[in-house]
């Protein structure tokens, strides 16, 4: 029963050694420990402040990113707005000179049209004097052969006048 109830002697002993301990513990051990929770400590905090300008230049990253995202795609928006503008006036130039180039066309296949008509017109003229000259010329042979049939071929022909001037 000395192990339930101890004697002083044991007890003296155990005070002892535990206090030799403590002193040991204390001079040695404690120290190594303080400053081992101290650099973890220490590591700790320059972790958190290392993390913590981390999140602050991740966070510049990405007001940067959306900067540069912006500045793109207005950069996007003014090519397309040029190239838009740029197409249009390609088309608005080519209209117009087709436009020209057809007024032209026509202007000039009218001009031939005319200068040709005139051709056929005088062509027909021609060959209509001609044909009048000689008929009348036969006409005239076969017809005024006598003086009775000269004056009433003059008179047809007085009495015709009216007539072939109003149409």
């Amino acid at each position: 029963m000395s192990l339930i109830t101890p004697e002083i002697g044991l007890v003296f002993w155990m005070v002892v050694i535990f206090g030799v301990v403590f002193a040991i513990l204390a001079k040695v051990g404690f120290p190594i420990i303080t400053r081992s929770v101290e650099k973890r400590s220490d590591h700790i905090r320059e972790s958190l402040a290392a993390a913590e300008e981390a999140r602050a230049q991740l966070a510049g990253v990405a007001e940067e990113q959306k900067k540069i995202l912006a500045e793109a795609r207005a950069e996007q928006g003014r090519i397309i707005a040029d190239a838009t503008k740029a197409a249009q006036s390609i088309v608005q130039e080519a209209r117009d000179k087709a436009s020209e180039d057809a007024a032209l066309l026509l202007q000039q296949a009218k001009t031939q049209i005319a200068a040709e008509r005139e051709g056929a017109l005088r062509d027909i003229r021609r060959e209509v004097a001609v044909l009048s000259v000689q008929v009348a010329g036969e006409v005239l042979r076969k017809n005024l052969s006598d003086d009775a049939s000269q004056r009433e071929l003059v008179d047809r022909i007085i009495s015709d006048l009216p007539e072939t001037h109003v149409s």
